[in-house]
């Protein structure tokens, strides 16, 4: 090869040329630009899917399975599909082969999400697409559970008292508490008494539920 050839012809040239880097390497190293979690480029999409009141094997059995079935049928490039089905709430992530558009996979998933939504129970909240990287990764998971108080308190406990303390950590950055049961409330409503107020039971819902989060 040529550079084999200039390299014996100049043999004081290239030893110069490799001290020079060897010399210049602990400035170099010293002003790169580092980051703990660099921006990758991963072809994945996640889905997030919410129906509160469901238990983790009907959102698998109910939810899951029927949006899963709908991405490998209307995507494209798809190499596999992971899921996590928890108390109201699933999240699946497509995984696309290599090299696939990431603006085309979304637009495929938010098209094929709307189509299974359409044949999903009543109830069930519009999914959430969003594109998937290696900064999303959770460094820390905390689980929260108690073999006495019930599972709404701590459902409860862990969004107002432990979320809102972490969350005035500098830095610390969160999600929602997912798992738990929310609180429910059942009203007995009079028709007639109501009729004869001149109120809807739409009306005496609302105030029940102001005087609840008083």
């Amino acid at each position: 090869m040529w550079i084999v050839s200039i390299a014996l012809r100049r043999p004081y040239t290239f030893l110069v040329a490799a001290l020079l880097i060897l010399l210049s390497m602990p400035y170099v190293l010293r002003n790169i630009s580092t980051d703990i979690l660099p921006s990758i480029d991963i072809p994945v999409v996640a889905m997030l899917w919410q129906y509160n009141g469901l238990s983790a094997p009907e959102m698998a059995s109910r939810i899951t399975r029927t949006a899963e079935r709908s991405m490998t049928q209307s995507v494209d490039n798809i190499e596999r599909t992971e899921s996590i089905s928890v108390a109201g709430g699933a999240v699946i992530k497509v995984f696309f082969q290599h090299g696939t558009d990431i603006r085309t996979a979304l637009a495929q998933v938010l098209a094929g999400s709307n189509a299974a939504y359409r044949s999903l129970p009543a109830g069930v909240s519009p999914p959430q697409v969003v594109q998937y990287s290696a900064t999303d990764l959770p460094l820390l998971q905390l689980g929260v559970s108690s073999s006495v108080v019930p599972e709404t308190e701590v459902g409860e406990l862990a969004n107002d008292v432990v979320r809102n303390t972490l969350r005035t950590k500098r830095g610390v950055e969160l999600t929602a508490p997912f798992g738990s049961r929310n609180r429910q409330l059942a009203v007995d409503i009079d028709a007639a008494a109501l009729l004869a107020r001149g109120l809807t039971p739409a009306d005496e819902i609302g105030r029940a539920s102001c005087r609840e989060r008083v």
